[in-house]
């Protein structure tokens, strides 16, 4: 089993920054990629953002593109988002997300192991 938890969530003002982490334990794939995931309050999950094993590859909604930036420390098993310039709808629970293999994917389906998400309250 592979276990991931998140922190770093928090309130901010508008125009603020947070960076999330992400750490992965347990029986971790060789490699794997990484993707990070949000759900406003009656909305559906969204894709946020994903990186391959290597970090040389990454992905963005169009939403976060310039704002958002995703790395990881493989060394720690661990990946971050790195949120400037957030803003209200930016609001939501921030979850991680892991999947064995090179491919980035930005459907929530491709991904077998979840961690149990992290508040992001952005105030205008």
């Amino acid at each position: 089993q592979v276990q991931l938890v998140e922190s770093g969530g928090g309130s901010v003002q508008a125009g603020g920054s947070l960076r999330l982490s992400c750490t992965a334990s347990g029986r971790t794939p060789t490699n794997y990629a990484m993707g990070w995931f949000r759900k406003a309050p009656g909305k559906e999950r969204d894709f946020v953002a994903a990186i391959t094993w290597t970090g040389s590859n990454t992905n963005y909604a169009e939403s976060v593109k310039g704002r958002f930036t995703i790395s990881r420390d493989n060394a720690k098993n661990t990946v971050f988002l790195r949120m400037n310039s957030l803003n209200p709808e930016d609001t939501a629970v921030y979850y991680c997300a892991l999947k064995s293999g090179t491919m980035l994917q930005s459907s929530g389906s491709n991904y077998g192991y979840w961690g149990r998400g992290t508040q992001v309250t952005v105030s205008s």
